[in-house]
């Protein structure tokens, strides 16, 4: 007989044996041969133990040997049918990986995909990413290539949040064969400072109401004429130097520079030189003009009425209607916590490992969509998770099915307290 214990793998395999004869035993230790995580560090080595056999009674050397023989083709082949966990995707990847597809032109074998709320995504994006927010996914399918052997790259807002992970998962289900997740994500991203990128509804954002960023044309002057984002000024990428003074003295100023779309070179290669000249803020709308024109006419469109906030509630809210300060938000949840229905809508292994707001409402964003219609009304009810990136996908869901609603989320990162006490929030990556 023998007993067994460990994972299963079919997976390349290599086999140490010990054998006691005094005893009678034979113990068979089996190795998988495919790296943990490749080009990832683990401090139990690059390698992990897949299986422990023990046999009895072991008589002789050549029973020893042919149970060796033996061992590995009756090993149960699940490694390629075996299931991710739900906290994380299997295959991840590290930035300099992501580093090789995040280049313009765009390369056509792979895409790389924000899974975050839109809201994220406009203010800042690895290039050339696109947005499939996870709890849109279902219904933007028809942005993902028809070749389920294209690279796919999924990302979102860092280590705790699960929307990369849930999205690849969703993807395989889909067919496609070639996904990566790239779990440390934007965060990481920003902090190797690489330039990132904004969108076309971030750029309208400045064009409508003028904060001292300035828009950086990177086309020839006869691009230009022909139409460019409202504002914006013409810095070729040819004439960069002879136009250097065109750039604001102030090193600080946000910098964003488009072009002709994501086939485009030149905008990077500008931001590229600006950053070379020391500006420590710069941005790419790589979309570009073609985007824009396609968003909001060749002469830009007109300003959309903010929505405004709900009075009713003495909330504080940010430039977007929805989302509430931190430091509203913690003067509410610290001194009027009974005003409000205060919902945790992460995962409930999260909650289990990190605790929880002893008042909220565990509700994960995935189940959210199913109860809209049992969401009280009574109070305004405020959404908050680990990075505020699920916290933004319940209110856009919220909004979609019930608009009367009063809802916000907290856009911040959030650490809790396996007491129930109070959250601590401070500003998102």
């Amino acid at each position: 007989m023998d007993e067994r214990r460990g994972p299963s793998s079919s997976e390349p395999l290599a086999i140490a044996a010990f054998i006691d004869l005094d005893q009678s035993y034979l113990v068979i230790f089996l190795y998988n041969l495919t790296p943990i995580n490749p080009g990832i560090v683990h401090p139990e080595g690059t390698h992990r133990l897949s299986e422990v056999l023990v046999v009895k009674p072991a008589t002789s050397l050549y029973t020893a040997a042919l149970i060796c023989l033996l061992a590995v083709p009756a090993l149960p082949a699940a490694a390629d049918t075996q299931q991710q966990t739900a906290a994380q995707y299997k295959h991840i990847v590290d930035t300099e990986f992501v580093s090789q597809y995040a280049t313009v032109p765009k390369k056509d074998d792979v895409l790389i995909i924000d899974s975050r709320p839109a809201r994220k995504y406009d203010k800042g994006h690895i290039v050339p990413a696109i947005n499939i927010s996870n709890s849109q996914f279902d219904k933007l399918t028809h942005l993902l290539p028809e070749d389920k052997s294209t690279l796919l790259i999924f990302y979102c807002g860092g280590l705790k949040c699960k929307l990369s992970h849930k999205s690849a998962a969703k993807a395989e289900a889909l067919g496609y064969t070639n996904i990566k997740v790239y779990a440390a994500g934007y965060p990481e991203w920003k902090k190797s400072g690489r330039v990132t990128g904004v969108s076309a509804a971030y750029v309208k954002k400045l064009v409508d109401k003028p904060s001292g960023a300035v828009i950086v044309d990177a086309r020839p002057a006869r691009k230009f004429k022909k139409g460019h984002v409202p504002g914006a000024i013409n810095v070729s990428n040819r004439e960069f130097d002879a136009k250097l003074n065109m750039l604001p003295a102030d090193k600080a100023t946000e910098l964003i520079y488009y072009c002709g779309g994501y086939k485009c070179p030149l905008s990077p290669k500008s931001a590229a030189k600006a950053v070379a000249q020391g500006y420590t803020n710069v941005k790419l709308f790589q979309a570009g003009y073609p985007n824009w024109k396609a968003e909001y006419g060749a002469a830009g469109g007109l300003a959309k009425a903010a929505a405004s906030p709900s009075d009713a509630a003495k909330i504080e809210t940010g430039e977007e209607a929805g989302i509430i300060t931190i430091a509203s938000f913690n003067n509410l949840i610290k001194n009027h916590s009974d005003q409000f229905h205060w919902y945790d809508v992460r995962d409930p292994e999260e909650v289990e490992a990190d605790g929880t707001y002893a008042k909220a409402v565990v509700m994960a964003v995935d189940d959210l969509q199913d109860k809209v219609g049992e969401l009280p009304a009574d109070k305004p009810i405020i959404f908050f998770c680990s990075t505020g990136a699920r916290g933004g996908e319940a209110y856009d869901i919220v909004k979609l099915e019930r608009d009367a609603l009063e809802v916000y989320f907290l856009d911040a990162n959030v650490q809790f307290h396996k007491d129930g006490s109070i959250p601590t929030a401070s500003p998102p990556d």
